[in-house]
């Protein structure tokens, strides 16, 4: 594997690992909380789908990875460059899980609700800005697209969580 594709494996597995933690973890702590769960509840949740995630994909990573290269060569591969990919996916996610969880510790659930949409929205904008610097393209436009394509995802957990409320 050249030096060019082990930096794309290692920025693939920090952004993914960045994006899909803040939009999957601030999805399901706001469909949760417009649902009326007990502040309590809420954030156990969250902890433990930041944990479980994280290990989930890290290892998700390295196996897909390894398997990818196996493939590839037709031969076994040794696990350094995969295992370092899993790593970054892991602490990449675990990490960014703890940005929209955040506000659940401090404030209550409608101040916390808020304000976890407000910073994962933030930290996606500067997720998208980190990954045009890295990549080589337009700051402005790397952001917006992916604060748009998070925050729709955002969307989504909190309507999933009102529409089921109102069942």
């Amino acid at each position: 594997m050249k030096a060019k594709e082990i930096s794309a494996l290692y920025i693939r597995n920090f952004i993914f690992g960045v994006e899909d933690s803040l939009v999957s973890t601030v999805g399901l702590l706001s469909g949760i909380a417009v649902a009326g769960v007990p502040k309590a509840t809420i954030f156990l949740t969250g902890v433990v789908l930041v944990f479980v995630e994280a290990f989930s994909m890290g290892v998700g990573s390295f196996l897909s990875e390894q398997s990818a290269e196996e493939y590839i060569d037709k031969k076994t591969k040794l696990i350094g460059k995969s295992f370092k990919g899993g790593l970054i996916m892991f602490f990449s996610y675990f990490a960014a899980g703890f940005i929209p969880l955040f506000p659940y510790i401090i404030l209550g659930t409608t101040g916390a609700f808020g304000l976890s949409i407000t910073l994962s929205l933030i930290s996606l904008f500067v997720l998208g800005i980190i990954s045009a610097r890295l990549l080589g393209t337009k700051l402005v436009k790397g952001a917006i697209r992916m604060l748009a394509l998070g925050g729709i995802a955002i969307i989504a957990g909190v309507v999933v969580g009102k529409l089921v409320n109102t069942l």
